[in-house]
């Protein structure tokens, strides 16, 4: 079995974003299980993160998690991510970017569903096969 490419594809794309320079955002599952965000910025159960080089420090991103230092109301916080937990990343700008299959089990299997957090465009298939849609 082969390793999940979503921590791959997350920290291409923030290259991607930034070298054109656009702000990456991330969005984030608030309420998967070991995720460490600021409590009450959450809305509906997800967080939206600016990760852009000038708004956090020490970002990391592994294969396991994303993790960095922001300030929330002025506050340093760190946080840490675990990649299943990473639901997309996109430009703030443009929307252009992915959003990532999520499951329960913490396993990632299955490849993008379109190429952006708003969702649109074509229905999503069956999570039997994955999807991939052309980045321009």
């Amino acid at each position: 079995m082969m390793n999940s490419s979503r921590p791959y594809l997350v920290r291409a794309l923030y290259e991607w974003i930034v070298d054109n320079n656009c702000t990456p955002h991330i969005l984030v599952n608030a309420e998967y299980a070991g995720v460490k965000v600021p409590a009450g910025f959450a809305k509906d159960g997800q967080i939206v993160l600016n990760v852009s080089p000038n708004a956090v420090r020490y970002l990391q991103m592994e294969n396991a998690a994303v993790s960095f230092e922001g300030r929330f109301g002025g506050v340093p916080q760190s946080l840490y991510i675990p990649i299943q937990a990473l639901m997309a990343i996109y430009a703030r700008e443009n929307g252009q970017g992915m959003v990532f299959e999520v499951d329960g089990e913490g396993e990632d299997d299955a490849g993008p569903e379109d190429d952006g957090p708003s969702g649109g465009g074509e229905p999503s298939r069956p999570a039997a096969r994955p999807s991939l849609k052309v980045v321009k």
